[in-house]
């Protein structure tokens, strides 16, 4: 099963048979302090430079989330939509939990866009589900139910179920349905990341659907998360999910590695590809950080 997006001018393929999918995660001001300041001055150079940055190490797909409590969302959403579109021409997912923020967004967006997330809640489902269809977009279908995240993997497939029977119900089409099983913290409860796994095995057995996962909660509050994350990674994509909302800066070599070692990149070139490439940006952003130094000298 394929799910395919659009941006101005490029198309990204989602599906098992294909290489994984990298959703850079830069555009949110989450942790970010210096992009939070740009969106509050709507000044959005530092915005354009995060989303050629990421491109340019393996981002296939670029989030965008403006969440900060010092601006009015909707009205910096699209602006940020537009500034991003400007300087790159990978498609664009849509992050919020408001529909009007979402809508706003989805209004300005080049070709086929994703919107993340909708969950199980009924509120949810009545309000996001809605503008999905109408705007053409894919989602992201969070294994969420009333209750909150279930602590079973049969408990999430029965959550991402019905996200897929609402969905499909209003006529987005289940290709255009991603489904996050979602993942705890390990530092929490050791067993989180195999209740996650199994989930992964159900949901795939049971619908087929693109699956992904914000893999970086694996390893909240524990040292040396990148081995972690990058661990965890590499056994969700085994077990079946095909793209996730991460650093693709962080994490970029690890996904290609992983997807060498499944069989979805014949004769390596991918790989050797990306390794050149980021070999020259490494050298490229360490020259730009001496040069003001060297300047002042």
């Amino acid at each position: 099963m394929h799910t395919i997006l659009r941006g101005k001018t490029k198309e990204v393929i989602i599906g098992i048979d294909k290489p994984f999918v990298i959703i850079g995660e830069k555009l949110n001001p989450t942790g970010i302090k210096k992009l939070g300041i740009a969106l509050v001055e709507q000044k959005f150079d530092y915005v354009k430079m995060l989303a050629l940055r990421q491109v340019a190490w393996g981002a296939d797909v670029l989030d965008v989330n403006v969440g900060h409590p010092q601006i009015e969302e909707a009205l910096v959403m699209p602006m940020v939509v537009e500034a991003v579109m400007s300087v790159v021409d990978v498609p664009l997912c849509i992050d919020s939990n408001d529909p009007l923020i979402l809508e706003a967004g989805l209004k300005v967006a080049w070709g086929k866009p994703l919107v993340n997330s909708v969950n199980g809640e009924e509120k949810q489902l009545s309000t996001v589900l809605p503008i999905v269809k109408e705007y053409g977009a894919a989602v992201i279908g969070m294994a969420i139910d009333q209750e909150g995240i279930p602590a079973t993997a049969e408990g999430r497939l029965a959550a991402a179920a019905r996200v897929i029977e609402r969905a499909v119900q209003i006529g987005i089409p289940i290709e255009d349905i991603i489904i996050d099983p979602l993942v705890m913290t390990v530092g929490h409860n050791s067993m989180a990341a195999t209740v996650t796994l199994k989930s992964i095995e159900l949901i795939r057995k049971e619908f087929g659907v693109n699956m992904s996962l914000g893999a970086s909660n694996v390893s909240f509050g524990l040292p040396d998360r990148h081995s972690v994350n990058s661990t965890f990674l590499a056994l969700a994509m085994q077990a079946g999910v095909t793209t996730s909302i991460t650093d693709p800066i962080k994490l970029g070599s690890s996904l290609k590695a992983t997807d060498l070692l499944l069989g979805r990149d014949a004769n390596s070139i991918r790989y050797l590809k990306y390794f050149r490439a980021t070999a020259k940006l490494k050298v490229e952003e360490a020259a730009a950080k001496e040069a003001p130094a060297s300047g002042a000298a």
